[in-house]
């Protein structure tokens, strides 16, 4: 197969595993594009992004325009004669005059089976929902939102307590690999681009912090795939005594006495169990504003919650 010029433009982790992938094939990445340093933590300290570093250590030429779709930048791509462009978690959106340079399109790896899921969130929000299935697909970019034809889909099971952290790391290799595999086929002229059915899009909204607040009057089932879903980040949260707490695991407790959704429960030792709509669940794993990421029984050692508490 002809080596192809590809540019790469990703951002987050989730795209690291692309770059390396195509790094390590047969083709050519002549650049790199990324998203400029952002200023990070309490002194707000300028930070590269994920791709910027995996870009640099593997000797990359890097591109950090603040607008992809400017003419500056336009002219520069032009300049490259790519035969690709590879867009993964990128986070600026390409107009049309992007989208007609690369002599072979513009491809996309997006980690839901598309239509369904289609924006910022996708593997938190399938987890939230309590989906069994998810994966990965191949598009050709377009103008619109992840509305590209697909080229190729990896579907794979959403194991029962698998979070949104540990999906994140599986359909990210998973999106690597299929995308070179798509390239190879795109080459060989053996895939067929196939329309999405617009009738059966859904829509992952982008989540932030304030959204991770747990609703004790949903079910029990609910509030744990909510808790799986929002972790690592934006991380599901309560208020104990006004005092915010980040909820990490949780289980089902089968045959408990219902109590407002909420209470906190008459437990086992080392146990703390909150009453749900319906049931109740006991929290597995927590941390305190001020304090560390603890197994449940390690947080009680020298915390008290007396049964009968709320939970907000």
């Amino acid at each position: 197969m002809k080596q192809q010029r590809i540019i790469f433009l990703g951002t987050p982790d989730f795209a690291v595993p692309s770059l390396e992938m195509l790094y390590h094939s047969t083709h050519n990445i002549v650049s790199v594009i990324t998203q400029p340093d952002r200023p990070k933590g309490r002194g707000k300290k300028l930070e590269s992004s994920p791709i910027k570093k995996k870009a640099l250590e593997l000797g990359l030429n890097i591109l950090q325009p603040k607008s992809i779709n400017s003419p500056e930048c336009i002219e520069q791509i032009q300049s490259l004669h790519p035969d690709f462009l590879i867009v993964v978690a990128f986070g600026q959106l390409l107009k049309k005059p992007l989208l007609n340079i690369a002599s072979r399109g513009v491809l996309n790896v997006h980690p839901s089976l598309l239509p369904k899921y289609r924006g910022p969130a996708p593997i938190q929000w399938s987890i939230i929902h309590g989906c069994e299935q998810s994966g990965v697909s191949i598009m050709k970019l377009d103008e619109g939102l992840d509305t590209g034809d697909i080229l190729q889909v990896q579907m794979i099971s959403i194991q029962p307590d698998e979070t949104a952290g540990m999906l994140h790391q599986r359909l990210s290799k998973t999106g690597a690999i299929l995308l070179v595999n798509t390239i190879e086929k795109i080459v060989n002229q053996s895939v067929t681009p196939m329309p999405q059915d617009h009738s059966l899009a859904t829509y992952a909204p982008i989540l932030s912090k304030k959204d991770g607040l747990i609703q004790w009057q949903q079910p029990t089932t609910s509030i744990i795939n909510f808790i799986r879903g929002m972790n690592p980040w934006p991380g599901a949260f309560t208020f104990i005594d006004n005092k915010r707490f980040k909820i990490f695991r949780a289980e089902n407790i089968d045959g408990i006495e219902q109590q407002p959704p909420g209470t906190v429960l008459d437990a086992f030792p080392g146990e703390l169990w909150i009453a749900t709509e319906d049931g109740c669940l006991s929290i597995l794993e927590i941390q305190s504003a001020s304090g560390k990421r603890l197994a449940i029984e390690n947080f009680l050692r020298g915390n008290t919650i007396a049964p009968g508490t709320i939970l907000s």
